[in-house]
């Protein structure tokens, strides 16, 4: 199934590789102003940079903030969302592309197609999995776009920490952290999510 399966009508849902584009997982609940804050500044840089934001096309909480900071600067925005949490997650009917498809794992999917890297913002169990399920794409070479954690403040420090420790008991490999870029620095994350 491609791409242009899920486009809306009047879209020709294909991919655009002239440009960057960046998938930002980052949280859809309630969260403190500071990280509605970083989500703004996130969406504003990728603007700046002449990039596209990929977002999970929620218009509410740091999901949100990404993407109206990401059209202020005239960045393109592409937001794609199931069926199931239209109104859950109040879609982004601004997005300049919105991808309506039936299930998560589709969402994923057409996520994953439309980026050219992947970056993970301060976020909840929904956030750490598809972290951790685009990241172990990458460790096991499904892809090899950049996958860059943003930790700022130390959101991520136990689970860090917690990921280091399997390595040193065996349980995954130096190379798998190798391939994950950890950054505290908006601009220094996003300057590895360029090609």
């Amino acid at each position: 199934m491609s791409s242009a399966d899920f486009a809306p009508e009047g879209s020709t849902g294909e991919l655009n590789t002239a440009t960057v584009s960046v998938c930002v997982f980052c949280a859809s609940g309630p969260v403190p102003q500071h990280y509605l804050d970083l989500a703004a500044q996130v969406g504003a840089k990728i603007a700046k940079r002449g990039w596209t934001l990929v977002s999970g096309g929620g218009r509410v909480s740091m999901m949100g903030e990404v993407a109206r900071a990401a059209r202020a600067g005239e960045g393109r925005t592409v937001g794609v969302i199931p069926r199931a949490l239209v109104d859950r997650e109040v879609a982004d009917h601004d997005s300049d592309e919105l991808l309506v498809v039936d299930t998560m794992r589709e969402r994923k999917g057409l996520m994953d197609a439309h980026a050219t890297a992947f970056l993970t913002l301060p976020g909840g169990i929904g956030t750490c999995e598809e972290f951790f399920e685009i990241w172990t794409a990458r460790y096991i070479g499904m892809h090899r776009k950049p996958v860059v954690l943003l930790d700022p403040d130390g959101h991520y420090r136990v689970l860090l920490d917690w990921l280091h420790g399997l390595v040193d008991s065996g349980f995954a490999t130096q190379h798998s952290l190798d391939v994950l870029t950890v950054a505290t620095d908006v601009d220094e994350a996003l300057d590895a999510c360029a090609p």
